[in-house]
This record gives structure tokens, sequence and C-alpha cells, in this order.
């Protein structure tokens, strides 16, 4: 199975193509389209801001590639900003529109709440609770832990129930972690970086894709 980590100059790429290369995947990282495209399933990742990174996209055409292959099913798994980037619209800097593929706006924790002032970015560890399950989590025997490693100061917020698979409450806001809509997935939280729970989500969503490759 070869998974192709999308290159546009703004993500976190050789901690993500470590953690899948010990999950026994070739990798391939790469900004050529026709290279990309020869992959099995896509994973955006991305560190920065959220305009920043559709003008890189855009200039590069790599906007386009991603929408030919969502719309031909190829899995795609958007990290951190690579996930926000999937939502319609984000208020970062300056108001900008993302992939649409999520409903809701990438909005920024206000940093107040009926608790008091909070910090922002959020920052550390926090345990997602479960709304639903996609399909390459059904019939899976979930670990009693499911801490995961977030880091950052947007979330998406007026979002689909039934896109929404899993979340992490912080300060009384519920932020998504986990989306699906199908054959594209996202997770807020570092996967590679969040321990035993977050490997365990990567390689499930792996076990998912190389079923379809099948």
């Amino acid at each position: 199975m070869i998974i192709g980590v999308i290159d546009y100059g703004m993500g976190n790429l050789f901690s993500v193509e470590q953690a899948l290369k010990r999950l026994n995947c070739e990798v391939v990282v790469s900004a050529d389209p026709s290279t990309l495209a020869a992959t099995d399933a896509l994973i955006l990742p991305g560190v920065g801001a959220f305009p920043d990174a559709m003008k890189r996209l855009s200039e590069t055409g790599l906007d386009q590639f991603i929408r030919q292959q969502v719309d031909a099913k190829k899995p795609l798994l958007g990290i951190c900003l690579g996930m926000q980037l999937l939502f319609e619209e984000s208020e970062e800097v300056a108001p900008t529109k993302g992939f649409g593929y999520f409903k809701g706006k990438i909005t920024r924790f206000s940093g107040e709440s009926e608790f008091g002032k909070y910090r922002v970015p959020h920052m550390g560890w926090n345990t997602l609770e479960f709304q639903s399950l996609p399909t390459w989590l059904e019939n899976k025997t979930l670990p009693e832990s499911k801490y995961v490693y977030f880091v950052h100061s947007f979330y998406g917020a007026n979002i689909d129930r039934e896109q929404l698979v899993a979340s992490a409450d912080y300060f009384g806001v519920e932020v998504p972690g986990v989306v699906q809509a199908g054959s594209v997935c996202g997770m807020q939280f570092h996967p590679e970086k969040s321990g035993e729970f977050g490997v365990f989500l990567l390689e499930q969503w792996l076990n998912g894709v190389e079923v379809l490759a099948c």
C-alpha cells in the first residue's frame, strides 16, 4: 500500500512520514500531482495559517488535484491544519474559503467561558469522546485510554453532527477531533504524536484504506 503525503510547504512532513513507515506503509512525499495520483490514499498535513495554506495549494494547483482525487473516491486524511482546510471557511487572519467537505466554520477559541478565562492555544493531551464510528472503526475494540495530543488556536464550529466522529471538551467548547464525510477524514490532533491511541487510530484508518485498495 502506497500513501501519498501532500507537500505544499506547510506541513510537519517528517513525523507523519516516519509514523507511516513504522506502520509498514510505502510513503511518497511529493508536490507532484502525477506522483501523488499513483498512490492508494492521500494525507494532507498542515502547520501555520489557513489563508497561507489555501494560497499555496492554489498556486501549485494542488487544490484542484485534491478535488479531483476526492471526486474519484480516493481516501484523504487531513491532519491538524490539513483537517481545518477541509471545512467550508475560516476566520483566521481573514475570511477564507476552504474545500467544503465538512460543514462548519473554523473559529478562534475565545479564551473565556463560564468557568473563567482559559489558555489559547488548546495545547496538550485531551480525551476523545466518540459520537459515532466510521467504517474503519466498526467492529474494533477501542483502547480504554483515548488521550490524544492537540496544538491549535482554531476549531471547527457549527458543524454537521452527522460528520462528527469524536470530540474533546475544552472549557465547555466541543472541539471536533475526528470528522468523516465519505472518503474524506480529518483529525484535529496529531495522531503521529499521540502515543498508543494516536497510532491505533492511524493504523485503523490505514487498514480501511487497504481494504478499499484491494
